[in-house]
């Protein structure tokens, strides 16, 4: 049976709960706190899609199978929420253990349990619509697309790095009954010697916690995880335009008054859940943009390990 959607009532009492809770310290490569991935299927399935955050762009291009008659066919571009934990979740395990060959459990059931993807007493659900196979989609597709990263801000010279999150990977989730008997060997997945570098090198401290609060909404993740950065970093207060804000959270709504309409009431939105969890953020919406004050930042710098300092 599909998980309930949550009621405002329901998501609000889980953010009240990490209040005075110790934070659960995750990491994410800092790029994908700058730009993310499409929060839905891209229409007409391009050959390429792209992210802008001010002098860098991120394009993402789908994983190719070929078929049985030797056909092209596209895996389709990682979205949502999923690839976005997942993400998060390789990210810590790799500053953790500081290895690029990561254990992702013996079975389907434990993988999504580490992710968030259920609670400790929940079984995934089956079927094509089941929160199961959406995960071993959506990690197929995550784990064989292609990435690249360009930085355009200077004309005088050219700047990116292409990369893959995996450059291999090991996976026995053979369907079972219940999912709970484990599998005789564990699965796997090697990250990319670029992909692994952008994370030990570059980390930011997030709240697994928060995320798994957040975790029903992509945009309400991206918000955070940006919101996290920016604020380790802010020193004085800035205003964000709202055309820079639309380029970085949402390029599928098309440029247009009822686009830009639409993005902001949903960024609006977003924002006011996400301050529910980090009630810390002192961030105001005007209409030139949205302004940011110096704010404590949600994971206490005594508890992040100097790591974020390292990765500056």
């Amino acid at each position: 049976m599909p998980r309930q959607k949550r009621t405002e009532l329901d998501f609000l009492n889980a953010a009240a709960e990490l209040w005075d809770a110790e934070p659960e310290i995750g990491y994410l490569a800092r790029l994908f706190t700058q730009t993310s991935l499409p929060y839905k299927e891209p229409k007409d399935n391009p050959t390429a899609w792209r992210r802008v955050n001010g002098h860098t762009q991120l394009v993402v291009q789908p994983g190719v199978l070929f078929g049985p008659n030797g056909e092209a066919i596209s895996l389709g571009y990682p979205f949502g929420s999923i690839p976005r934990l997942i993400l998060t979740w390789v990210s810590t395990e790799a500053v953790r253990t500081q290895k690029q060959e990561l254990v992702l459990g013996t079975s389907l059931t434990e993988f999504m349990r580490k992710v968030g993807l259920i609670k400790d007493h929940e079984l995934p659900t089956g079927g094509k619509r089941g929160n199961a196979t959406r995960a071993k989609q959506q990690m197929e597709r995550l784990f064989r697309a292609n990435i690249s990263v360009e930085y355009t801000g200077d004309q005088n010279r050219q700047l990116g790095v292409q990369m893959r999150v995996a450059s291999g990977h090991d996976l026995w989730w053979k369907p079972r009954a219940h999912d709970e008997q484990p599998a005789l060997m564990e699965s796997t997945v090697r990250l990319s010697p670029e992909f692994f570098e952008q994370i030990v090198e570059h980390p930011v401290p997030v709240d697994m916690a928060a995320l798994r609060v957040l975790r029903e909404s992509p945009l309400r993740l991206d918000i955070y995880t940006w919101l996290t950065y920016r604020m380790s970093r802010l020193n004085r207060q800035t205003t964000v335009p709202w055309s820079a804000l639309k380029g970085q959270f949402g390029s599928e709504l098309a440029d247009t008054k009822q686009g830009n309409h639409q993005f902001k009431r949903d960024f609006k939105k977003r924002l006011t859940e996400v301050k529910a969890v980090y009630r810390e953020a002192n961030v105001d919406f005007t209409d030139s943009g949205l302004v940011l004050q110096p704010s404590r930042t949600h994971i206490p710098k005594s508890k992040d390990f100097l790591v974020l300092e390292r990765g500056a």
